[in-house]
């Protein structure tokens, strides 16, 4: 499947890219030297920022994994990242991972480009259920399952290690048949 592109308003949707016109490495460095960002992207067990654009684009080519960097319509700034992962075609289900880069967690980039993908996804791809995962301790990742309608199912004890600590983590789940969010909260 080739890389699909969306418009969500302020923001460009695109796939990782790192050729002679546009080079995400640089961001993808900057996301995994912040210990909160790194967290989210070793979920996907990918070991480092080198291998992380040619991880994202042979998802797409593979049809199991569909990857965004979340970009400023105006400036193409890199602001956060969204991947589809685990997909199953004959379940029709799969889960999210995303992040914002450092600078950009307090708005609503993440919330807003997340809700246009998951459009997308029920939409274009009909998949039925998406799943959304967090440590407790990650209440920016919470807030974003919130303000894109997630309900949250129920806590995985010990799920993950946090700063050298186990971690609970929180299980998020939205079908298509839920309700769109209104609005961002």
């Amino acid at each position: 499947m080739e890389p699909v592109e969306i418009n969500a308003g302020e923001y460009y949707l695109r796939a990782f890219r790192n050729d002679d016109r546009v080079n995400d490495v640089p961001a993808i460095v900057e996301a995994y030297a912040d210990a909160d960002t790194r967290r989210d992207l070793e979920l996907m067990g990918i070991d480092g920022p080198e291998l992380f654009v040619p991880f994202m684009i042979d998802g797409w080519a593979h049809d199991d994994r569909w990857s965004w960097a979340v970009c400023d319509a105006t400036t193409a700034e890199m602001l956060a990242g969204i991947v589809i992962r685990d997909v199953d075609h004959e379940l029709r289900t799969a889960e999210v991972t995303c992040w914002a880069q450092p600078g950009h967690r307090d708005g609503d980039v993440l919330p807003a480009a997340l809700n246009s993908v998951l459009g997308w996804v029920y939409g274009a791809m009909e998949m039925h259920r998406i799943t959304y995962r967090h440590a407790v301790s990650d209440k920016a990742s919470q807030r974003v399952a919130e303000k894109c309608g997630f309900t949250l199912e129920g806590r995985l004890r010990e799920e993950t290690i946090v700063d050298d600590q186990r971690e609970d983590v929180l299980l998020w789940s939205r079908p298509a048949t839920d309700p769109q969010p209104e609005q961002l909260r």
